[in-house]
């Protein structure tokens, strides 16, 4: 496997978050998609540090450390969703109007 294969599983990873995240209704959907991005920065991280740094374990420490980023990420926003879906009785972001005046 090569940099630029990596790359490019890479960036298709990141595209498909991105529709993921851009054409769901519900904000589980959302969620996933923000996630498929995130593994997508990880294998970048992971493919620039195995090619470029093969000694090196700071690709890997940033990994990680969006790893973290990533299951607190998870944690704040499903306890937004299990929130908001106890008050408005729904998952769908078109039907969210709490902050509506």
């Amino acid at each position: 496997m090569t940099l630029s294969s990596c790359l490019l599983l890479s960036g298709a990873l990141f595209l498909i978050g991105i529709f993921g995240a851009l054409t769901r209704r519900n904000v589980i959907g959302i969620l996933m998609g923000i996630e498929l991005m995130f593994n997508a920065a990880n294998l970048n991280l992971a493919a620039f540090n195995h090619f470029l740094h093969p000694g090196g374990v700071a690709g890997q420490c940033l990994a990680l450390f969006i790893i973290a980023i990533a299951a607190a990420e998870v944690v704040v926003g499903l306890a937004l969703v299990l929130a908001i879906n106890r008050n408005a009785d729904t998952v769908y972001v078109e039907e969210f109007n709490l902050l509506k005046g």
